[in-house]
């Protein structure tokens, strides 16, 4: 009995089958983590891709939404809530909508805008219990188009 007390032989295959449950938790959180921060990223993108493209053809918000909706490879992502036209005055809280053919402060004329909003769901890849399996991200663009 006592040589099998004094035995350390296996001690590191024992530990190491205790705490491998633990480290592949620890790494597949880390991924889903990765994986989140990657689809918020893409969101913003896609968003932003929109705007871009609204500068370049004009407004149009079928090919708005199309350039959201094409502009990464997930099929997750959606132009939601639709993109608007707008005109509007810059000021120094952001831009306040007014009447097209107003003059804003300053004496220079309205501009014509649009915003491109994209969204698009997480799902974690396990559930973790104490925190939410889902999440929403939505990213918002404004763009002067004249």
């Amino acid at each position: 009995m006592r040589a099998a007390a004094a035995d350390r032989r296996g001690v590191a295959a024992v530990e190491f089958g205790i705490m491998i449950p633990l480290l592949s938790l620890m790494v597949v959180s880390l991924t889903d983590i990765g994986l989140a921060l990657y689809r918020k990223m893409q969101v913003e993108e896609a968003a932003q891709a929109g705007a871009q493209y609204a500068i370049v053809r004009g407004y149009d918000a079928s090919g708005i939404s199309d350039a959201v909706t094409n502009a990464t490879n997930s099929t997750a992502i959606t132009a939601s809530p639709a993109p608007t036209q707008f005109c509007g005055c810059p000021t120094s809280a952001g831009i306040s909508a007014v009447s097209c053919g107003t003059v804003c402060t300053g004496g220079a004329q309205a501009g014509t805008y649009t915003t491109v909003s994209a969204r698009a769901t997480y799902y974690t890849l396990i559930n973790y219990q104490i925190l939410a399996t889902t999440y929403s991200f939505s990213a918002q663009s404004t763009a002067r188009l004249q």
